[in-house]
Parts: structure tokens; C-alpha cells; sequence
């Protein structure tokens, strides 16, 4: 007769186990080898095979001391190791079970009534969204293959709000519980993109404030086109490029209505195709001025 290690095969290292280890461990090997997950693996199925036996004679009290009298016989002189193989009613395989709970056929029923149902694992996924939907939120349509290799769609609700890499949950939409438990969820992690008109840091968003040299040298009122409305503001006179401007809760949204700030990187721009009227001016400036940008320290 073949010894089987009912203990390896849950993934115990020693027999010195409580009932509820024994019980926690049948519930990852199960749900790693369950038919569900490992379709068309026959191997898998072969292992869920064993998986109940081992936790049908090692969950019961009596069997499982009938049991380690002869585990650390084997186990301790190292005389047997655990072997795939195939199994059958009858076999000298199922007789090492047939030890302690008879046949196999006989008391099948009894070792699906004693299997403890299992939620199914989560899934995660990912969706990209520009600013301007997560500042408002909307609805999106992702589509996920299923376990069995068909396409599903899913509406996810985006929140006005949203944070960047914040997590959407839709309850029971995960993989298929075990033996009656329920579905896992799926998680999808929410990736804000910047634009070219917007980057979000935080609650603020960052955007260029676009002037030109004689308004940066004297000074003006500009409007600016915040995420949802325009704003006017005021720019001191001798601005330089880089500086940046600070307007108010005019950023993105925080909760209960607070808002986070909108700032404005100030870049002086030059005519790329002057009109001769403006060379002559800046020629002329040229030949008054005395401020020279190189000479600063």
C-alpha cells in the first residue's frame, strides 16, 4: 500500500497543527487547485482529489490520531514520499483512504457537505481618465476576459472627485466562490492623466500662464482658464519666466465642496514672425536699454 502525506499535500510542514490550521490550509490548497480556476488541467484535478481526502481524515479528531501513528512512522524513517497519480475506485491508493472512512463512492456526498465555502478571489484591474473627468466624473465602459475566455463589459461610475490611484470596487464582479461562497469583487485602481493644458499634483493643478515681454516688463491683468471657469489676474510688473502665480481654490476638488489651488508658471513669449513695426521697436529698445540678463547675479 502507497502512503500518502496528508500533511504535504495541504502544505503543513509538521502534524503538530490545530484543527483550524488544518482547516485554513485546505482552503488555500482548494481554492489554488479548484476545477473552476484550472480548467482543463487535469493535474488540478487529480490534486483537488487528494486535498479532500487529506482534510477528511485530518479535520476529525479520532482519524486524524489513527492517521499521525502512521505519518511519523513514514515521514520520520523517510521510507515514502507523496506521488502524483492517477486514482481510481478500488486502487491501492484509495485503500489508504478506504483505511478510515471506507469507500470513496460511499462517502463522497459526506465530503461535499464538510467542505466550507470560500469567496472567490478579487480582480484588479486598471483605467486611465483625463483631469477633466475626474474633476467631474462620468461613467466608462472596460471589458475584462472571464476565467473561461469570453469577453465582459462593465459600466464603472467614476466619482467627481476621484483621487489618482484611487480604487472603484464592484461587489461580487471577481472570480466564482467555492462551494457556495461568494463572489470576489473587482477592483479597478483609477490612473489620472495630465494634459497639455492641466497636471495635477495633490488637490492643485499646475498650468502655463502665456504673457508677453512688454506685459511681464510692465505689468497686467491676464485671464486665466481655470478647470471649470475663467479667473482674471493680476501679474507684477518685472515677472519673470518660472515665477508662478497663485489662484485660490480654483484647483481640484477635495470633498465637501473645498478645492485645492490652481498655479500658473509665468512664460514671457516672443513674436516668432514680428511685423517690421515691432522689429523697429525692439531695435530701438535695444539701442536705449541698459539691462543686460547675463550680467545678473
Amino acid at each position: 500500500m502507497i502512503f500518502k502525506d496528508y500533511y504535504k499535500i495541504l502544505d503543513l510542514k509538521t502534524n503538530k497543527v490545530t484543527i483550524e490550521q488544518i482547516r485554513t490550509a485546505y482552503r488555500l490548497a482548494a481554492k489554488k487547485y479548484h476545477p473552476d480556476v484550472n480548467i482543463g488541467d487535469k493535474l488540478a484535478e487529480e490534486r483537488i482529489k487528494d486535498i479532500n481526502e487529506a482534510y477528511k481524515v485530518l479535520s476529525n479528531t479520532a482519524s486524524k490520531r489513527k492517521y499521525d501513528r502512521i505519518w511519523n512512522s513514514n515521514v520520520s524513517k523517510k521510507n515514502q514520499a507523496y506521488q502524483e497519480s492517477k486514482r481510481s475506485t478500488g486502487s491501492v491508493l484509495n485503500d489508504f483512504f478506504n483505511m478510515f472512512f471506507g469507500s470513496i463512492k460511499e462517502k463522497q456526498k459526506d465530503v461535499t457537505k464538510n467542505r466550507d465555502p470560500i469567496k472567490g478571489e478579487n480582480v484588479e484591474t486598471e483605467i486611465n481618465i483625463s483631469i477633466e473627468e475626474g474633476f467631474y466624473g462620468r461613467q466608462k465602459k472596460i471589458s475584462l476576459r472571464t476565467i473561461e475566455g469570453k469577453m465582459k463589459t462593465f459600466t464603472v461610475t467614476v466619482p467627481a472627485g476621484i483621487r489618482n490611484g484611487e480604487k472603484i470596487r464592484l461587489i461580487g464582479q471577481g472570480k466564482e466562490g467555492v462551494n457556495g461562497g461568494k463572489n470576489g469583487d473587482l477592483l479597478i485602481k483609477v490612473n489620472i492623466d495630465n494634459s497639455s493644458k492641466f497636471k495635477l499634483q495633490g488637490y492643485d493643478l499646475y498650468t502655463d500662464l502665456l504673457i508677453t515681454p512688454s506685459e511681464a516688463a510692465l505689468g497686467t491683468k491676464a485671464n486665466i482658464n481655470s478647470i471649470d471657469e475663467y479667473s482674471q489676474v493680476y501679474i507684477p510688473q518685472g515677472i519673470q519666466s518660472g515665477e508662478t502665480i497663485t489662484i485660490p481654490k480654483k484647483g481640484y476638488k477635495i470633498g465637501n465642496g473645498a478645492r485645492g489651488d490652481l498655479i500658473a508658471e509665468i512664460k514671457i513669449m516672443v513674436p516668432k514672425e514680428p511685423t517690421e513695426e515691432e522689429i523697429n521697436i525692439y531695435k530701438k529698445l535695444n539701442e536705449i536699454s541698459k539691462f543686460n540678463p547675463r550680467s545678473m547675479k
